[in-house]
């Protein structure tokens, strides 16, 4: 916009004008909160771990008791990282309570463990303090099961991928390699988890790890006009009526015009009620309609916090072993940006 002055005073009004709506933006913005962004302002959290081992089936698992509140004694919300020594073992999501609590099968050895809370919108993250773990050896062949990262924040519409890794325990007892088939479940409606390779091989003797790629692909929010995404306005109730009633209409009037008539007439009646009443079931038809109208759009992938089993199973013919871990994936809007 320009504005014209001819004095002074004209322009320092402007100048007022433009520092206003400036101290006006200013006060605003921070209002505008992004879910999935903890604010400058956030509320610092404290981060508690419990954990307790038993044995079962001839190895160490661990239940590992996680909960997270805020400086206010308000619960938290969002995901949680169970690190080793540094390395990723499992993402949880808190529930309503602001706790969460995960089972893990530990290869024997020590394991210095921690709970990393990866914050929220309105609370910053934190980590626990580091509790040591030691799992009992046991001579029978094993493996252990771990997901890097183990949480992944997506935007809908895009993909991302994690490493999983099947850590050898004991080969060196295998008389055969050991074949692994991974799978994982409670990921969210309208996406897609897959790994590369599905199958993966531990040799005897062998104590690197091998890995797969997990990919974890969501749905966009449909795009008004554009293909298969295309919004349609879904037939009213009123023609698909119209559609049944006016062939039978049509043919009550006829055939109390054509009482008086002659055969043919009748007979042309019938035969253009008969037509009428094919262009108003064809008009109804799934067909005509996908035609016409186009096919539904593809749902988005609901945004929200969600809380994935990666499953890894071996079986030797006889005995089927499954080990299994965490991972968090959390799902946002279109537009939302997060910070982790």
């Amino acid at each position: 916009m320009h504005v014209r002055s001819r004095n002074g005073r004209g322009r320092r009004l402007v100048s007022m004008a433009a520092t206003s709506m400036a101290m006006g933006l200013a006060l605003v913005a921070p209002a505008m909160a992004v879910p999935g962004v903890a604010a400058a302002d956030s509320l610092a959290t404290a981060t508690r771990l419990d954990s307790q081992t038993r044995i079962v089936s001839n190895h160490t698992q661990g239940i590992f008791s996680i909960t997270v509140t805020g400086e206010d004694g308000r619960p938290a919300t969002g995901a949680v990282a169970l690190e080793d020594a540094g390395k990723p073992l499992a993402g949880v999501v808190l529930n309503a309570e602001g706790t969460a609590q995960v089972q893990l099968d530990l290869a024997q050895g020590r394991h210095d463990l921690r709970a990393v809370y990866q914050g929220d919108a309105t609370h910053a993250g934190s980590a626990s303090a580091a509790s040591e773990v030691s799992a009992e050896a046991t001579g029978t062949p094993d493996f252990q099961v771990t997901v890097n990262p183990a949480t992944l924040t997506l935007t809908q519409g895009q993909s991302g991928d994690a490493t999983v890794s099947i850590t050898p325990v004991n080969s060196s007892a295998l008389a055969a390699p050991m074949f692994v088939t991974l799978s994982c479940s409670g990921y969210p409606d309208q996406s897609s988890c897959s790994f590369t390779p599905e199958n993966v091989e531990i040799q005897p003797g062998t104590t690197a790890a091998v890995t797969s790629k997990m990919v974890l692909t969501t749905q966009a929010q449909p795009v008004r006009g554009t293909g298969s995404g295309m919004l349609h306005r879904p037939q009213s109730g009123n023609g698909i009526a119209l559609a049944f009633l006016l062939p039978g209409a049509l043919g009550l009037a006829g055939l109390a015009f054509t009482a008086r008539k002659s055969k043919l007439g009748r007979l042309a009646l019938i035969a253009l009620v008969a037509l009428v009443t094919s262009f108003g079931m064809t008009a109804c038809s799934p067909l005509y309609g996908y035609y016409n109208h186009g096919p539904n759009p593809n749902l988005p992938t609901p945004p929200g916090t969600y809380q994935l089993t990666v499953a890894a199973q071996s079986s030797d013919g006889v005995t089927a072993t499954t080990h299994k871990t965490n991972f968090a994936l959390t799902v946002n809007t279109v537009g939302t940006t997060t910070t982790q």
